[in-house]
């Protein structure tokens, strides 16, 4: 049977003969459906119309994403240590070209989510090298829509991974939103993953923080500086965001202090 995939949020679910009727990613404040209505598709039918990309972006860190763009968009990263390689966040692809490339490399150890937008269809790319583990927080675990045995919860406030990398739950966007500091990053000047979670804007000088992107709908004070005081203990100079071209380059810790700043005047606090 198949995984249907939500081409809105792109998370794979469980196995099903017809459709799922909804997707509770989708159907949650947080995300929207399509003007069009829920519409579906399959890991074998997005091979047919789409491809995996890889990218560059620093010595020991490579994107991977999905073109042409699918679902919300996001990249995924490929990130190789010496304690072992690791895929932070997921797309909703994974052909054949990709896995050859990964393998290629050294292949990956684990997986880890930042939240549950970006789930997709990490199941796939666990089995892929062999059943690695997936590494979520407890805090999120009512939206797995694919439950596998390969999938560990983890709970607290930061779970280490292997040397130099750390897992910190920031809160925020979910209640287990999570990012991952590379303290080999930027030339050993530390670097952070965030995900959205610390969203890199536009203007690639400051982040920013929301409990809905496409919905807009803001975060409340007390919950930005929970965020800014879960990473202030960790030295980070860069900062990857979830979208290609999403980098904070330098000076990254600061970019957060001063963009929640910033927010916290614009809530009037």
């Amino acid at each position: 049977m198949p995984n249907f995939i939500c081409t809105t949020c792109g998370t794979q679910h469980a196995e099903s003969e017809q459709p799922p009727a909804s997707c509770a990613v989708c159907e949650d404040e947080r995300q929207y459906l399509k003007v069009t209505g829920q519409q579906w598709t399959t890991q074998e039918r997005l091979r047919l119309t789409n491809r995996n990309s890889i990218r560059f972006e620093e010595p020991g860190l490579t994107g991977i994403g999905v073109e042409p763009h699918f679902a919300i968009g996001q990249r995924a990263l490929f990130l190789r240590s010496p304690g072992g390689n690791l895929l932070w966040d997921c797309v909703s692809l994974l052909d054949e070209a990709v896995v050859e490339a990964v393998r290629a490399l050294g292949g990956i150890r684990a997986v880890a989510v930042s939240h549950p937008h970006y789930y997709a269809n990490m199941v796939e790319w666990s089995r892929a090298f062999g059943g690695v583990p997936i590494y979520l927080h407890a805090d999120d675990r009512q939206w797995v829509m694919r439950p596998d045995d390969a999938i560990v919860f983890w709970q607290g406030e930061t779970r280490e991974l292997g040397p130099g990398l750390t897992l910190i739950r920031c809160g925020g966007l979910f209640a287990g939103g999570t990012v991952l500091h590379w303290a080999g990053g930027a030339g050993g000047r530390g670097a952070l993953l965030s995900g959205d979670i610390i969203q890199v804007v536009a203007d690639h000088k400051h982040v920013s923080f929301m409990y809905s992107y496409p919905n807009y709908i803001p975060l409340p004070a007390a919950t930005v500086r929970r965020i800014v005081a879960a990473v202030e203990p960790f030295a980070f100079d860069r900062i990857y965001g979830a979208f290609w071209h999403g980098v904070i380059p330098a000076d990254g810790k600061e970019v957060v202090r001063r963009s929640a700043e910033r927010y916290l005047r614009a809530l009037g606090q």
